[in-house]
């Protein structure tokens, strides 16, 4: 393990809770949940009075309101979250030369040569307090040698919490813990390793690498090294994407009406799956027709940031609708996401239920294993010869 890197986590506390009572100082120090009001709701983000109760984000809205009956439920305001994202971004902009931001309110800072000048200690301290002082949100984060030691040591210490894990005690600090506290455990794996008797992660430390590689495959391998505090992934310079876009040009121009809705239908899908592999929503959805005469037109709807495939699909062909009037033979059909934020659809969807969560869950899990044409909607295929025609 090299432990003369310094990796800061920086973590914002209960994020979007902290966001509201910043625009309503009346609702601190209440039970807060943001999310879908209706009775099939999920909870987005809960405050830690909230979470006294047992309330953690997912969980079914009806189930947090039996609870806590007296929580006040907010609809949630991603434009302001977004804004109050980018307002902490460019403090970290403004005041280290190398970060990465791993979602919407989560950071990675590269401190490592910075012991030799104020210590790196003191200097996350300051940006600590900057960030609460330039933007008012609380922020806590733990300084070790690696980025998973130091996401852990952040959950450890939330809210408003700081931590530092020196070189040599990455292992002794996870040894306690318990194994859902290692990033990356689904429920499943969770489920298979304490019926096992697996509980805390010094005993799955102590598994050797091939049994668990023989019991859960490559990801046995990762649990492996993540329990032996082993994490050697590099800081990802952060840079803003803008867009996310496809098209196509077809070999026959075309008016038929059935192939261009499968067409907006599977290149819709396929930037939709991009945007959730990175943990990315979009406000903005452009629809781009090129005529065979040339002719280029593009039309554009803003939205509320999603990454929902059946909000993205539906927006795409009302667009699509209100663009195509012309009836002329089409060459060319694309779209593209822009007004892009970090984000990811458990905070997105707050009308939706738990089903279309772990249907998209599903979905993207099939596809990051197989590949993304491993499973698509029936209503994005298209017979190839003869639905490419000119009636």
């Amino acid at each position: 393990m090299n432990n003369d890197r310094h990796i800061a986590h920086f973590d914002l506390d209960a994020f979007f809770v902290s966001v509201e009572c910043l625009k309503d100082a009346r609702l601190k120090g209440k039970p807060l949940l943001v999310g879908g009001s209706g009775d099939r709701g999920v909870v987005a983000a809960c405050s830690y009075e909230a979470r006294r109760f047992g309330i953690h984000s997912a969980m079914p809205m009806r189930l947090a309101r039996r609870l806590c009956p007296q929580a006040i439920i907010l609809r949630g305001d991603m434009e302001s979250y977004s804004k109050y994202s980018r307002l902490v971004t460019d403090i970290m902009q403004d005041t280290v030369p190398f970060f990465e931001k791993a979602s919407i309110d989560e950071f990675y800072i590269d401190l490592t040569g910075m012991d030799k000048f104020i210590g790196c200690s003191l200097f996350a301290g300051e940006i600590k307090q900057k960030v609460l002082r330039e933007s008012g949100l609380p922020v806590s984060y733990a300084l070790a040698s690696n980025k998973l030691i130091s996401k852990v040591a952040t959950n450890e210490v939330k809210p408003n919490g700081m931590l530092e894990i020196g070189p040599g005690k990455e292992k002794s600090f996870l040894a306690p813990l318990s194994i859902a506290k290692l990033p990356g455990i689904g429920k499943e794996t969770a489920y298979k390793l304490v019926r096992r008797g697996v509980e805390t992660i010094r005993t799955l430390s102590e598994i050797p690498m091939e049994m668990l590689e023989a019991m859960l495959g490559k990801t046995g391998l990762e649990l492996w090294r993540k329990a032996n505090a082993l994490d050697d992934s590099p800081i990802v310079p952060y840079r803003e994407q803008r867009s996310i876009s496809t098209e196509r040009t077809f070999e026959t121009d075309t008016i038929n009406l059935r192939f261009l809705h499968a067409e907006l239908t599977r290149l819709t899908e396929s930037i939709g799956f991009e945007l959730r592999r990175q943990d990315k929503l979009t406000g903005c959805l452009t629809v781009k027709l090129r005529y065979s005469n040339f002719d280029t037109v593009a039309r554009q709807k803003t939205i509320d940031f999603t990454n929902a495939d059946h909000v993205l699909l539906q927006t795409a062909r009302e667009i699509f609708d209100k663009l195509y009037d012309r009836r002329l033979l089409i060459r060319l059909l694309g779209i593209r996401f822009t007004r892009l934020i970090p984000g990811n659809y458990q905070i997105s969807l707050y009308e939706d239920t738990q089903e279309h969560i772990r249907l998209y869950q599903s979905i993207d899990s099939i596809k990051r294993q197989f590949g993304e044409h491993a499973v698509f909607r029936a209503a994005g295929v298209s017979k190839t010869s003869r639905s490419n025609q000119r009636h």
